[in-house]
């Protein structure tokens, strides 16, 4: 048989797969809302593989039908432990609908592509089913749906504040972040004979708990927000929520229990796990994968695993604190690298698949550029709540060194049949140009940023300065766009003296919280002055838990709590983004009447100059 259609080599997702495993029952049922790719950047796939590697029988039901007699749901019976289920890899909305609500056509995580294989709030719908056909039977919901949505939270599809997902949903409890180590410890507590109800302790947990459990007064180990009623009257408590938030998911040792008061219950979030030790990551990513989806989509194209089918992620965790961005919040500041060996195992597996042609897509992370970074005294990093360690300048106590990054990508590009490796996750330049003052790490670092466009470049280099105007990348927590001109100065001469035709494409976003039309427009001669036509463009979409998305809901920066203007009607918001295409013949009597009612008529001159 062709080990690509054996699914004795996959965790089973029906009772015929469970059958031929020779079990006879499962512990675990994980429903998703993506298809089954037994691969490491596939959750149902790490979490599954985890808990069989600890011993426990572990089935799969990806992507539910629950519009039919709920069959997919039954199938399984009541699992010995508890079921889980997630949205997928992104928040259902998000992956649902564009910035402007339209509803998508399609989706990455679905064989083929095909859009309506979940439902909106997936992590709601599936646990009411389950409850509904299991009521005595545990549920644990997780993913970054269930992650991002743990409190009070603005949606930007319905327009209002919605309370912690899980008053929301039918789960006994909550795992936010990444969930290999809490769902192992969850698993053998049930296991031993705990009920989930009284396992109110476990760290990167939600659950709910009666009003009179929560403190009076924030303290040391305890931060009691403003209740989800108080912050629907006041968004200005809601704001302010956020900052204790996001300081505890930057917290080295996990920081303190959050509690937040819903009518006559209390959510309770207990306190992040610290970041994965390197033996902790490198056995997640060391499991039996196959690599490979399920056989089950025989001859059907997942657009999410063709993406990332031949890449490898080396790292977890992201410093970068962009305020548009959930990669902190839900896998920390504090970075999680594997050993070189683990990342060569992976390699080696890479190559050694029959559709490789030698061409590795991505050899990056979070920020592809951060691997084995971290404090220089790590005291230190154990007492800070800055939200990034790169705004507004690079920390002081972070070590920069892209040596043993250098170190990785020299290690895989002398394997057999390797080619080339490629770097397709974003690079951040404010890092790998950073003076240090230390000579050998600067000339490294040098060494880096000359090594990348030159041997890691797949023809073109994707950057994200997001924007030009000062003010506006001090609320995102970016880098002055003047960073941006010395990186492409480096790039250019990079490409002159390797005889290279590269080109370096950066991605802009309008209408962010702080942003004007005018700052639209200075943008667009800006980047003109550079010979750009922008392409990797997108209008700002608020989601739940980011800096961006809270100052958007409640008009104030939760670290100033002073007014920040930002552009909300699809007016306003089109009127901002037209400069992205400032070259498009049919936009410009439109720009130029709004350059004019602005006054303007310096950058209508710099847009479009008269022929002399």
């Amino acid at each position: 048989m062709n080990p690509a259609n054996d699914t004795t080599r996959f965790l089973p997702t029906s009772v015929k797969e469970m059958q031929l495993l020779g079990w006879d029952h499962v512990d675990v049922v994980l429903f998703s809302g993506d298809a089954y790719v037994d691969h490491p950047s596939f959750a149902a796939a790490v979490l599954g593989r985890m808990l069989q590697s600890a011993g426990y029988n572990v089935a799969i039901v990806p992507q539910p039908n629950w519009r039919d007699d709920l069959r997919d749901f039954r199938k399984f019976g009541a699992p010995r432990l508890f079921f889980g289920v997630s949205a997928g890899a992104m928040d259902s909305m998000v992956n649902h609908y564009t910035a402007a609500r339209r509803r998508r056509s399609d989706d990455a995580y679905t064989p083929g592509g095909r859009h309506g294989m979940r439902p909106d709030y997936p992590t709601i719908v599936y646990s009411q089913i389950l409850r509904d056909i299991f009521p005595d039977t545990p549920i644990v919901a997780g993913g970054i749906e269930a992650s991002m949505r743990r409190l009070s939270h603005y949606d930007y599809w319905q327009d209002r504040l919605r309370p912690s997902l899980i008053t929301e949903c039918a789960a006994d409890m909550l795992i936010y972040g990444m969930g290999e180590k809490v769902i192992l410890e969850l698993a053998k507590r049930i296991a031993s004979g705990e009920k989930i109800g009284d396992i109110t302790d476990m760290r990167q947990t939600v659950i709910v708990r009666p009003a009179e459990e929560m403190p009076k007064t924030s303290g040391n180990t305890d931060i009691v927000l403003a209740s989800f009623e108080e912050c629907r009257r006041d968004k200005r408590s809601q704001a302010a929520n956020f900052r204790h938030i996001e300081e505890q998911s930057n917290a080295m040792d996990g920081g303190a229990v959050i509690w937040q008061q819903h009518g006559n219950k209390v959510v309770k979030v207990n306190p992040m796990h610290p970041a994965m030790t390197t033996g902790e990551i490198d056995a997640a990513f060391d499991l039996p994968y196959t690599r490979l989806p399920h056989p089950r989509y025989k001859g059907k194209s997942i657009p999410a695993y063709e993406m990332i089918k031949h890449s490898v992620n080396i790292h977890r965790g992201c410093f970068g604190g962009c305020a548009f961005c959930t990669i902190s919040a839900h896998q920390g500041k504090f970075i999680a690298s594997r050993s070189k060996e683990s990342i060569m195992r992976e390699v080696r597996q890479v190559i050694a698949m029959d559709d490789f042609k030698g061409y590795l897509s991505d050899l990056g992370g979070p920020s592809a550029n951060m691997y084995a970074m971290g404090g220089k005294n790590l005291k230190a990093c154990a007492k800070c709540r800055r939200p990034s360690c790169l705004h507004p300048s690079p920390c002081p106590n972070l070590k920069t060194d892209h040596r043993p990054l250098l170190d990785i990508y020299h290690s895989v590009d002398s394997l057999p049949g390797m080619k080339k490796s490629f770097i397709g996750s974003g690079v951040r330049y404010d890092l790998s140009m950073h003076v240090t003052g230390n000579a050998d790490i600067d000339k490294a670092n040098r060494r880096y940023n000359s090594e990348l466009i030159e041997h890691h470049v797949s023809g073109r280099l994707k950057v994200a300065p997001e924007h030009t105007a000062t003010h506006i990348l001090d609320i995102m927590r970016k880098p002055s766009f003047e960073l941006y001109h010395q990186f492409k100065k480096i790039f250019d001469n990079v490409n002159r003296r390797c005889g290279l035709r590269q080109q370096l494409i950066p991605y802009f976003i309008s209408s962010h919280p702080g942003c004007h039309e005018t700052d639209m427009a200075e943008l667009a001669a800006e980047t003109k002055d550079l010979g750009l036509h922008l392409e990797q463009v997108q209008d700002f979409t608020p989601t739940p838990m980011t800096l961006s998305t809270e100052i958007y809901y409640t008009g104030y920066h939760p670290y100033t709590l002073e007014r920040v203007y930002t552009p909300r009607t699809p007016a306003d918001k089109e009127a901002q983004r037209k400069y992205f295409f400032w070259y498009d013949p049919s936009r410009r009597n439109d720009i130029t009447s709004s350059l004019r009612r602005m006054h303007r008529q310096d950058l209508i001159e710099k847009l479009y100059p008269r022929r002399r």
